[in-house]
């Protein structure tokens, strides 16, 4: 499975705020999508403007077999709905329903150079991972992300550290388009949900759970009841604290931080002081935090699944999702067309 491809925009005023949100459907959503994005979009509904767009042209870069698109697009727009996006209050839809995007993504790759864009580290990283299909979609990927970005003018862009540099040539492009052709689009700058930007660590005690990297250090939303149980009775430990008031090793404490993302906080006390008093029995903090993860993970789960198989309802979705998107993304291509000349 692919990493994480995920963008987020948004302009943070209390009129005509916009946000909007893109994640490639080529691995399952994990708790760190969940703490760290989703909760926060459904927060994000109730106030602004959402579009919530499933990439699957972004997709095509990396996975060109599409025999399993379709139920992985399914799959990704389910555990959106299913982790509190509400299809009535955001706009949830895919990219290539849009077909705007693919005209302005054209114009954009006018004004970006073969230097820059072999420069980018993404390009680099994915290029040394498929060395047989380095195409021009891998190469141009920042132009198709800037023209998400933009297409609805929006300005605000919360971003994790592997897409910052991709953000920075979106700002680029916008500088070049309004200084050859008008002030048609904002620049889009990088926000974050300060306190409440989330990083959910891995059980191995390395890094942060991923789409792609040691699977079985990451609880994703689609897992089993049991298999959540296995991974996090596999997380590492030690022989326990040896003096009172020990610090933590850092592996200890992402297991301490797990269980804040998911337990009671009277639980979390009890294994604190067990810790702190050198009493602490890790198997059955990680027996706990196991029973924890179901309990918050099932609804979810089967909640998707539901979803997901009702196939009537996924198109009606779809289908209002990119209605709500072409009509913004008609508007803001008028004002293009228009400011190049394009308008006979």
């Amino acid at each position: 499975m692919s990493r994480l491809y995920i963008y987020y925009i948004c302009f943070m005023s209390t009129e005509n705020a916009i946000v909007m949100s893109g994640i490639r459907p080529t691995g399952y959503l994990h708790l760190g999508n969940y703490f760290g994005a989703m909760r926060n979009y459904v927060k994000l509904q109730e106030k602004y403007t959402c579009f919530f767009m499933v990439a699957d042209l972004h997709a095509l870069t990396t996975h060109p077999d599409t025999k399993e698109l379709k139920s992985n697009v399914y799959r990704v727009i389910a555990e959106n709905i299913a982790c509190g996006i509400d299809p009535e209050k955001a706009a949830l839809y895919c990219q290539s329903h849009v077909h705007e995007t693919a005209e302005l993504y054209l114009y954009l790759n006018m004004l970006a150079y073969l230097g820059e864009l072999e420069k980018t580290t993404t390009f680099k990283d994915k290029a040394r991972l498929q060395p047989d299909n380095i195409n021009a979609g891998l190469l141009t990927y920042p132009v198709l992300q800037a023209a998400d970005i933009i297409l609805h003018r929006a300005t605000w862009v919360p971003v994790g550290k592997d897409q910052e540099q991709h953000l920075e040539m979106s700002r680029n492009f916008v500088k070049r388009f309004n200084h050859r052709y008008g002030n048609v689009f904002p620049e889009p700058m990088a926000y974050n949900f300060g306190d409440e930007l989330v990083k959910v660590p891995s059980l191995d005690g390395t890094g942060k759970m991923s789409k792609s990297e040691n699977q079985l250090a990451t609880i994703y939303l689609a897992d089993d009841d049991e298999l959540i149980r296995k991974k996090v009775m596999k997380a590492k430990t030690d022989g326990g604290p040896t003096e009172i008031n020990m610090p933590k090793p850092d592996y200890i404490e992402n297991i301490f931080q797990l269980m804040k993302l998911v337990s009671e906080q009277s639980t979390i006390d009890q294994f604190e002081k067990a810790y702190q008093e050198c009493t602490i029995r890790y198997g059955d903090m990680k027996k706990q935090l196991a029973e924890d993860m179901v309990t918050f993970i099932s609804p979810i789960r089967q909640k998707a699944i539901a979803i997901q198989q009702d196939e009537r309802y996924m198109q009606t979705i779809m289908e209002q999702g990119a209605e709500k998107a072409c009509a913004s993304a008609q508007k803001t291509m008028e004002l293009v067309r228009e400011a190049m000349g394009l308008v006979y």
